[in-house]
């Protein structure tokens, strides 16, 4: 180590004592964080690229600085799965650390890893207080039965209003309007349950039909409408 001739010619003064850093909630203890295995947590993060045309958010568990469990859900642009499948390989596996200096590909995802690495490193995580943390595979549980990400797709203009494309339920397939042409409900198809039917063996007319739903005011509809060509 090189010193300037400045330090060189100063004399020793004794440092006093050393407490440590700040402790830090994780899964229900309180830690004194001086290496990347002291990091413990399950916890989300969000990031989009710099043009804005996607974002991500991302979810890890990690145990003792590695990350054992990812999920990676993306919107928007139309390269983000595949960038969000190489990354699900990447992570795993990985210390916390490294990821955040690892290239995952699309921009909204490495974003995301680093506002998840300022959670999970000051102590912020979903799990702080949870005894033991979250289980590996507790991710899973935010995407339901029909392991899909909990998607909305509206669009609206002044001139015709709005029309629902998505909802966390499913394909939205028709609107449901009052006397007044104002929205009182909608119907959809859950995709994920109308794929399992078919997996089981029912035509792809039956499983449509046993996959669909409604909500709000759907039976009291004085009109329904496509929202897609509507």
């Amino acid at each position: 180590m090189i010193y300037s001739t400045e330090v060189q010619h100063m004399c020793p003064v004794a440092k006093g004592a050393y407490h440590g850093p700040a402790p830090i909630p994780e899964e229900g203890k309180w830690v004194q964080a001086k290496e990347i295995k002291d990091i413990s947590g399950f916890t989300h993060g969000v990031g989009w690229c710099a043009p804005q045309q996607g974002a991500c958010k991302l979810t890890l568990n990690v145990k003792e600085g590695v990350i054992e469990e990812a999920l990676v859900e993306t919107l928007g642009c139309s390269g983000m799965t595949h960038s969000a499948a190489m990354a699900s390989e990447i992570l795993i596996g990985k210390t916390i650390l490294e990821a955040l200096n690892t290239d995952l590909v699309c921009d909204a995802i490495n974003t995301a890893m680093r506002e998840l690495f300022l959670q999970i490193v000051y102590g912020r995580t979903q799990s702080a207080f949870s005894e033991g943390g979250l289980a590996v595979g507790a991710s899973l549980e935010d995407l339901g039965k029909g392991l899909r990400s909990q998607v909305g797709t509206m669009f609206g203009t002044k001139e015709k209003g709005p029309r629902y494309l998505e909802m966390a339920e499913g394909y939205c397939t028709r609107m449901a309007l009052n006397k007044d042409d104002e929205v009182i409900g909608y119907e959809f198809v859950n995709l994920g349950k109308m794929m399992d039917f078919i997996k089981k063996g029912d035509d792809a007319n039956t499983a449509l039909e046993k996959a669909k739903g409604h909500y709000g005011q759907f039976d009291d509809a004085a009109k329904y409408i496509d929202p897609r060509h509507e």
